[in-house]
């Protein structure tokens, strides 16, 4: 949960009445949020041991304050003050005004920028009037953004500028480091792409966001009409285009790899600051040009409606409301409704609560507004028995009988690289099969994976200062692309070993699978007499695979009458790994694998 930082004083002027510490908790509480902490009570605490001043305290109180991940209107003062005078029914939803200027600021969107940053989105802020405490909080608010929303600037990038320094039109581009040279923010001297990178690396807050670009042949740049660099996302703005208190229009622009949340980062912005334009609300559209021709205009703040059923609110809170009643609980969420048609509401969604997707997140609202604490302490009205999965009970049946079988168990992660999981075991993607992470964290993350080798495998390499032999074992989850599926993947669970030691160990492996199947009473038949039974059984057959050493390899079926129909399935294999997978692993010994999908035993 985001902790946001508020000025006391200046909060409860804005709400009109002093709380005590204990009244904002109960405040706070009621409303969904949670009071952190009251400084100027650690402050009182503080000084009553005999020092004048708290270590790393502000000079004014400060209200620390946990924020809902998913309330991104929440992340500032404005957004706090706004939110609590609602519910407190001192203020009303505002609504937000578009301008139509007679020439509208506009950002031209090059077809470079599709290898890198796609999207860009933007607004401005006219006739702004910013004190300290304020310019402080805008800062702040893109720093809370940037961190959350914005997945450390991964996903979107912030800039802002003051629009009375620089010209429309903007051109949002791609082009070599070494074509982009200005003054970053802040510095005297210009610095190209390159040199940037190499300057920003000691710097302990920018620093962290260089590799999201370094790598890259173009970078993204920003520049006004007259080819001055506005920004160069998601790193540095400017220093010519830089706000300060004295700023009054301020240009905004966002870019992004995701432009959902571009649009919902930049409607955040305006909507919080909008209130200290000298006409409080109102929002001047940028016009973006798209390299297909096409023309949009953000911010994009028009309201958008849900349908809930009262009944249903009724239920799933275990409260008896009237239609008018939960209007009016809604009112004080920031959620205006009307009745649509008996019992169904017509739920207004402003443009800054984005959290607002079904009709469960209005229920939550309801309960919220209701009180946790008057809801009705209730039995069930039925009673049932828990009892594990069928699949989570067989894992639990192979686990056990892998340890006592003298195996040790590993939990590795679900996450790899795409080498790991194809190239390095000797085998090929065939497109449309791993489930692929659009913005992996790093190389080693790149696929959910398909196989538990490679888990087996990376811990057999971090582990080789062990005595031999190493006997290894994992049953957990792979997962795949199916598009029949509602989510498009779906998880198998298999179960897998490898047994590293100076000898090949294949008859232990061999051993290890009978002993499995013993222990689920199904039998081993020849793979030359599968066709003329009915099951249940399995069987092995010598088979050619890359992954294992030619000749030392077989494939496992098994048939069971009723489920797999009346053939046998294919459902894992094992044999001695290719020295050239053990190399990929840095793995100095010989191994034997074994991996089968336990799911067709339930």
């Amino acid at each position: 949960m985001p902790t946001v930082n508020v000025d006391k004083e200046e909060l409860y002027a804005i709400l009109g009445k002093e709380y005590t510490t204990d009244e904002f908790r109960e405040l706070c509480f009621e409303f969904g949020i949670e009071l952190e902490e009251d400084t100027s009570v650690k402050e009182m605490m503080t000084k009553e041991r005999g020092s004048d001043k708290a270590e790393g305290l502000s000079d004014r109180p400060l209200l620390k304050i946990d924020i809902p991940a998913n309330r991104y209107d929440l992340l500032c003062i404005e957004g706090i003050s706004r939110a609590l005078n609602i519910f407190l029914g001192k203020a009303e939803v505002p609504t937000y005004k578009m301008t139509s200027p007679s020439s509208l600021i506009q950002i031209v969107n090059h077809s470079s920028t599709g290898q890198i940053r796609p999207f860009v989105v933007g607004a401005v802020l006219r006739n702004i009037t910013f004190t300290q405490s304020r310019y402080e909080s805008f800062i702040d608010l893109q720093d809370k953004l940037h961190n959350n929303l914005c997945r450390k600037r991964t996903l979107v990038a912030i800039g802002t500028h003051d629009l009375d320094t620089i010209q429309s039109p903007f051109n949002y581009e791609a082009l070599p480091p070494k074509d982009i040279v200005f003054t970053p923010l802040n510095q005297k001297k210009e610095l190209d792409g390159k040199a940037l990178m190499e300057f920003y690396e000691a710097d302990r807050h920018i620093s962290k966001f260089l590799p999201i670009i370094r790598d890259s042949p173009v970078y993204p740049v920003i520049f006004d009409a007259q080819r001055r660099v506005c920004s160069l996302p998601p790193i540095i703005n400017g220093d010519h285009s830089k706000i300060s208190v004295n700023t009054r229009n301020v240009f905004i622009e966002c870019t992004a790899t995701d432009l959902t949340k571009a649009k919902t980062v930049v409607n955040i912005i305006v909507a919080m600051f909008s209130q200290y334009c000298d006409e409080p609300f109102t929002i001047e559209p940028v016009e973006i040009v798209n390299a297909d021709g096409t023309r949009e205009r953000y911010p994009q703040m028009e309201p958008r409606t849900l349908d809930a059923k009262v009944d249903y609110i009724n239920s799933a809170a275990g409260v008896q409301l009237t239609s008018a009643q939960v209007i009016g609980h809604l009112a004080r969420m920031s959620l205006p409704a009307t009745e649509k048609t008996p019992g169904v509401l017509e739920v207004v969604i402003p443009a800054t609560r984005s959290d607002v997707l079904h009709a469960c997140d209005v229920m939550e609202d309801v309960a919220i507004a209701y009180g946790f604490n008057n809801l009705a302490k209730t039995l069930p009205q039925s009673s049932t028995v828990g009892a594990p999965l069928p699949i989570n009970k067989l894992t639990d049946f192979m686990r056990r009988e892998l340890a006592l079988g003298g195996w040790d168990e590993v939990l590795s992660l679900i996450l790899c690289s795409h080498d790991e999981n194809f190239a390095h075991l000797h085998r090929k993607d065939p497109g449309a099969y791993a489930v692929q992470l659009a913005n992996p964290k790093t190389a080693e993350y790149q696929v959910v994976r398909t196989s538990l080798l490679p888990g087996l495998l990376k811990t057999v390499a971090q582990n080789r200062k062990y005595a031999l032999p190493l006997k290894l074992f994992e049953v957990q989850d792979v997962a795949f692309i199916d598009e029949s599926m509602e989510r498009r993947s779906r998880n198998q669970r298999n179960v897998a070993s490898v047994y590293v030691n100076k000898t090949s160990g294949f008859e232990i492996v061999h051993g290890l699978l009978d002993r499995l199947m013993a222990m689920l009473n199904v039998p081993l038949v020849s793979h030359s007499a599968m066709s003329t039974l009915s099951g249940p059984f399995y069987a092995i057959n010598a088979i050619n695979n890359e992954t294992y050493f030619p000749g030392r390899a077989a494939s496992i079926y098994y048939c069971c009458p009723g489920k797999s129909g009346s053939s046998a399935e294919l459902i894992g294999s094992f044999g001695i790994l290719h020295p050239d997978v053990l190399k990929n692993f840095d793995i100095d010994y010989v191994a034997t694998a074994l991996e089968f999908n336990l799911e067709p035993f339930l």
